[in-house]
């Protein structure tokens, strides 16, 4: 019984090893999932997360009062507007601080084409992890996998390139 006992214990350090190995590999392919919210727009239209799937989907918590956002909403318009019938759905979401009458405003002024949301409660920016710096941007595939967080400017050259890469 002690040599079975011995050549038990020889490999049982090697096989915990592997087994955590195998969940830390798997745990680190998996991509983080989008949040189950609802967004409700300036215009109180409710979009799910959940309807959202089948499609790529760009979330974008910015400020009126925030030069990076302002600086990259026209090509964020751009692209939207070009990728929209490829199953592209944009959600702006303004950050709590911001001014709900500012946010209405810019809205209408820049005639933005994509859903907006003022998230005057902090649910949002709780949900998709405690967004703080703005712009920040999520891009989430067709079955709601995250692919992408970039906080700061988008880069659409690169955007672009993944969603014709979603779009074929």
């Amino acid at each position: 019984m002690s040599i079975l006992n011995t050549k038990f214990k020889k490999w049982l350090v090697p096989l915990i090893a592997l087994l955590l190995f195998v969940g830390l590999a798997v745990a680190v392919m998996q991509k983080p999932q989008a949040p189950e919210v609802t967004f409700t727009t300036l215009d109180g239209q409710k979009i799910s997360m959940q309807a959202l799937r089948g499609k790529t989907v760009l979330v974008n918590f910015w400020a009126t009062d925030c030069p990076g956002c302002i600086k990259e909403m026209p090509e964020l318009i751009d692209t939207y507007q070009q990728y929209k019938d490829k199953n592209f759905v944009v959600i702006a979401v303004a950050m709590p601080y911001d001014p709900p009458a500012q946010v209405a405003n810019y809205t209408r002024e820049k005639n933005l084409p994509f859903a907006v949301m003022h998230d005057g409660y902090g649910e949002m920016v709780k949900a998709f992890g405690d967004v703080n710096l703005t712009p920040t941007s999520f891009i989430f595939d067709a079955q709601g996998h995250r692919l992408q967080k970039v906080i700061g400017e988008l880069n659409f050259a690169e955007l672009r390139k993944l969603l014709n890469q979603k779009a074929s």
